[in-house]
């Protein structure tokens, strides 16, 4: 692995251990993929990445804590929006919106188990929230553009977190979420009358 990683938590992470927690990381993916969040454990995740479940403690202090860190990792991991001043904003907000639902919809466990874990109080877990909501503020700030309307983010970052919930809760799927999505876009921005 080229340079340190951190996690959400203060320390630095050294060549070794950075290669523990991406493998820890991916085998909590396989894990969910196959078994779910219930049947997620970290003791699992860390038996299938070939480490020790009192190392993976000293990672993860949770399974939740562990499927944020592979949430977040997954938003973080999109290719960066691209600006085309020439598409409007509500175009350019629609297709960023479209990309975030359709990435959740590729892993329906991955995004069934966040869902539960992020809403988690663990402190670990709180921080990585904060990172993934600066991940989908971010996005949209770019496809908004400068001199977007605070109120429009805001309502726009409301309207993302609450479908992404409501789509955890079973109320339609992620892949209708992308359509959703869209529709608020154009309501919001004035696109549709």
């Amino acid at each position: 692995m080229s340079g340190a990683r951190t996690l959400p938590t203060p320390r630095v992470l050294d060549g070794r251990q950075a290669s523990r927690v991406d493998a820890l990381v991916d085998g909590a993916l396989v894990e969910l993929r196959r078994h779910g969040y219930e049947g997620l454990t970290v003791r699992n995740a860390a038996k299938r990445a070939g480490v020790a479940a009192a190392t993976a403690y000293t990672y993860f202090g949770s399974k939740d804590h562990l499927v944020a860190e592979v949430f977040r990792r997954r938003l973080e991991a999109l290719p960066p929006v691209v600006v085309d001043g020439r598409r409007s904003p509500v175009n350019r907000v629609t297709s960023v919106l479209r990309e975030l639902a359709l990435s959740v919809a590729e892993e329906p466990e991955l995004a069934a188990a966040s869902t539960t874990a992020v809403l988690a109080t663990d402190p670990d877990v709180q921080r990585l929230r904060g990172r993934i909501g600066a991940v989908f503020n971010d996005r949209l700030v770019a496809a908004l553009g400068e001199g977007h309307d605070p109120a429009v983010l805001r309502a726009l970052n409301l309207a993302l977190a609450g479908g992404l919930l409501q789509a955890g809760m079973g109320y339609f799927s992620y892949t209708d979420l992308a359509d959703r999505l869209a529709e608020v876009a154009e309501v919001v921005l004035g696109g549709r009358r």
